[in-house]
């Protein structure tokens, strides 16, 4: 014990004479120890079991009438623990440079404990401009986001990603017009799971970017005066569903190269107003097909070639807004109300692709209270989803009949931040 304890401060004495022969750089560390215990009276479409809640699963019921998805779950975590430091460096030419590198132990998927990348990126900022380049919120997450205990801060109403990205802002008073080139990398965009013509199984993958070799774009404009943000962006991105196509006659299966692309454009608008511990903020959002963010939507299948089975798709477009009202600042009280409504295709599909496409609305209303002092935050949250799911659609996939799926969600948290 002695052995590995003398490791240890030969370690940390050794990596704090680095950090002091570094000279022009500045480091702050930070991070929290954070805890957080839910109950759902459902099952629900989340990812770490529960701890990226979106909105309750669909009715499914057994030969004898009983729900499978109307189980309760309930359990606890430490996942988002973090650790980060931010750094300031010499300049470069007339710029200065920072840079950010922020982890978790969220993992991935369904692997939990291991670390994960938040945020990595350098920064060069001159007198009115900035330059990024790394991976942080993506540009539909922006500066404005919820108030909440939940840890999905808002999705699907609220987009959500944390994305590799060149990004420009340029900064002039009160205005602020922001450009981003961005990839993906943890929050991927849902598409077809097999080559087979027809088949609409789904799974999210980076090959449907990385094979359009085109990144999403992004170009927004900010107004900020005196505790007020409000601005507007617009969004497209462009994704390579198959490069192959497999036909199968008379039980010979044929492979052909097919060019196949969905584009969808979006458009967001949001508003933030901070003054004497109040705090309301908003946002609205009519996406098309951004599965990357942890919203609800996608794209149909609009035709299929009858020789090559290369298919022509069309995005699925959704509207969603969501607002925020907090006030004070030791104890705390906030409300949160989210509408997500899907608006179908454009043109008539055939069948469909994506995420939450069986749903025609989504409502999401949430209470909570949190109690704050330095380096502390204790919270309790209340939540109420109601999702109505379509029983019959249209031709361009929009509900046209629904039933309704309610879910009750409690979460307790409780935050040390150093």
């Amino acid at each position: 014990m002695k052995k590995y304890c003398l490791l240890l401060a030969v370690l940390l004495g050794g990596t704090a004479n680095v950090f002091s022969q570094k000279k022009g750089f500045d480091y702050n560390f930070y991070g929290q120890v954070r805890t957080d215990l839910f109950y759902n009276s459902r099952s629900n479409s989340e990812t770490v079991d529960g701890l990226f809640y979106m909105y309750p699963l669909d009715k499914n019921l057994d030969p004898n009438g009983e729900d499978l998805n109307g189980n309760s779950n309930s359990d606890f975590y430490t996942l988002y623990t973090r650790l980060g430091v931010d750094i300031n460096g010499p300049k470069l030419g007339k710029a200065r440079t920072s840079a950010k590198v922020e982890v978790d132990f969220r993992g991935s998927g369904t692997t939990y404990s291991l670390f994960r990348v938040r945020h990595a990126y350098f920064n060069l900022a001159w007198k009115k401009s900035a330059l990024l380049v790394g991976q942080t919120w993506h540009p539909l997450y922006g500066d404005i986001s919820p108030e909440i205990l939940n840890l999905n801060m808002g999705a699907p109403y609220q987009p959500f990603s944390r994305a590799p990205q060149i990004r420009y802002r340029y900064s002039d008073r009160h205005f602020q017009l922001t450009a981003a080139a961005v990839w993906q990398s943890q929050y991927l965009s849902v598409g077809p799971k097999s080559n087979k013509a027809g088949e609409t199984g789904t799974q999210k993958s980076q090959e449907f970017i990385k094979k359009s070799c085109m990144p999403e774009w992004y170009v927004g404009m900010d107004y900020k005066h005196t505790g007020l943000i409000a601005g507007a962006g617009v969004h497209v991105s462009s994704i390579t569903p198959r490069v192959n196509s497999e036909v199968t006659d008379d039980n010979v299966t044929t492979t052909y190269k097919v060019d196949e692309r969905i584009t969808g454009v979006s458009a967001e608008a949001h508003v933030k107003y901070v003054r004497h511990n109040w705090l309301v903020a908003a946002k609205s959002v009519l996406g098309t097909n951004l599965t990357q963010t942890s919203t609800v939507g996608g794209y149909g299948i609009t035709h299929i070639d009858p020789v090559t089975g290369k298919q022509a798709y069309t995005p699925l477009r959704t509207s969603a807004t969501w607002v925020n009202v907090a006030y004070g600042k030791k104890w705390r009280p906030a409300l949160f109300f989210g509408y997500l409504k899907s608006l179908g295709a454009s043109k008539e599909v055939i069948d469909v692709l994506g995420t939450g496409t069986g749903l025609g609305q989504l409502f999401t209303g949430t209470a909570e209270l949190t109690y704050n002092v330095p380096h502390w935050k204790f919270g309790a949250e209340y939540s109420l989803c109601n999702a109505w799911y379509g029983d019959e659609f249209d031709a361009k996939a929009k509900a046209t009949e629904s039933h309704t799926v309610m879910n009750h969600r409690l979460v307790l948290t409780a935050l040390f931040q150093f």
